[in-house]
């Protein structure tokens, strides 16, 4: 059963995500993040919350990377906004 994250994401980096410039995260492993699963992000300016466009946004984790050239407590996750099924074009 895939899970949702709720992680903090500071704002130098939303507009990047938000536009899918930054397609990965490097975090550290205490949530056991698995392919599949759903993040989304809160915008922080430190440790305050801040409104983002990036608020109304889910992304999945579409690739996990443990191990070589990493600490064993962090992981490098691909990650790809979830479109909303609802709403997609007809032709």
């Amino acid at each position: 059963m895939n899970r949702t994250h709720k992680i903090k994401l500071e704002k130098e980096y939303c507009d990047s995500v938000y536009y899918g410039d930054k397609t990965f995260e490097v975090r550290y492993n205490d949530r056991g993040y698995q392919k599949g699963d759903l993040i989304r992000f809160i915008p922080v300016d430190g440790i305050y919350n801040i409104t983002h466009p990036i608020n109304d946004k889910e992304y999945e984790i579409t690739y996990v990377h443990s191990g070589f050239g990493l600490n064993e407590m962090f992981v490098v996750l691909g990650i790809k906004e979830k479109k909303d099924e609802h709403n997609t074009e007809r032709d």
